[in-house]
């Protein structure tokens, strides 16, 4: 069994997403595998309690389900803005397979809610009361779509549901499931699996759209956590267990990476963006302007020439 980045034991069909098509049905989906290349990379990046960390990894992988279907080169950003003791929430998936994600913490908010006697919060209570929000990003020279739902229901993956029905008019299941599994060496590590089917239009050859895609939900919802997170069950195994009945083809998977697109030259146009008297006032004793990414913790260093010249 090959090695992941870090020496963490990968299974068969670890970190990609593919799309597949239920032979003769109405019926698209995706599934998406993460594993150590991504999930447990990024969250040892961003130490958190469990529930905080399942929160981040169930957003990565509804950001590459949904992002796979993207026909441009570009990217999508699924995000999170709430009242709770984790007020931001952002996954991001670039048409390259790349994911990121940051989530920011009230600790002290947090650890109050954690302590409290009764039942654990979940994710969801943890975010609070807000707006779930998905954003394709087609690059500089054209206008973002974003499209907004309430931050309700017992899931990111309902939010996401509910974006697809009334931003897109278009019925979707998704079933997600993230959690800590035993890798070949018995090592036990973040993992998260997913699947998404839509309903396409139907015709004549293909039959009642409607009747398609509540079967194909209903096969979706009977899948175990533990079928989507074993990193010995492929993707094409639990495809196969869900629809072989009716055949179903997986296409070729878009291998996931962990990836971050922050460069110095991106800050120095952010900063540019600001007055000369608030760059003034961003200046460090060392005379340099001084970032931190939120996502993947590079630092920065930037002389005020590489801001106002652009050749950072």
């Amino acid at each position: 069994m090959a090695e992941g980045d870090g020496g963490f034991a990968r299974g068969p069909d670890d970190d990609l997403v593919a799309t597949f098509q239920i032979e003769g049905e109405p019926v698209r989906g995706r599934i998406v595998r993460l594993g150590p290349d991504t999930i447990e990379a990024i969250l040892q990046r961003h130490p958190a309690p469990a529930p905080v960390q399942a929160l981040v990894g169930e957003a990565l992988a509804i950001a590459a389900l949904v992002g796979a279907s993207l026909k441009f080169d570009g990217r999508l950003i699924m995000q999170t803005t709430s009242h709770g003791a984790a007020p931001l929430l952002v996954a991001e998936f670039s048409t390259k397979g790349h994911l990121r994600a940051y989530v920011r913490i009230e600790e002290e908010r947090l650890a109050a809610q954690l302590t409290t006697e009764g039942p654990h919060p979940s994710g969801m209570d943890i975010l609070g009361e807000g707006v779930f929000a998905i954003t394709l990003d087609q690059g500089p020279d054209m206008e973002r779509y974003q499209g907004i739902t309430p931050l309700e229901g017992e899931s990111l993956s309902i939010c996401a549901e509910r974006y697809f029905a009334t931003s897109e008019q278009v019925p979707t299941k998704i079933k997600v499931a993230v959690g800590i599994a035993s890798d070949a060496d018995g090592r036990e590590r973040w993992r998260a699996g997913g699947v998404l089917v839509q309903r396409i239009a139907g015709d004549s050859a293909r039959g009642d759209a409607d009747d398609a895609f509540d079967r194909a939900s209903a096969h979706v919802a009977t899948l175990q956590d533990e079928e989507l997170l074993d990193p010995a069950l492929g993707a094409p195994q639990v495809l196969y267990r869900l629809f072989h009945e009716d055949g179903v083809r997986m296409a070729p998977a878009l291998a996931l990476v962990d990836a971050c697109h922050c460069t110095a030259e991106r800050l120095a146009a952010i900063l540019r963006q600001f007055g000369e008297e608030d760059l003034r006032d961003m200046l460090e004793p060392d005379g340099r302007y001084h970032a931190k990414c939120e996502f993947c913790g590079r630092r920065y260093a930037l002389a005020p020439q590489e801001v106002t010249t652009g050749a950072a």
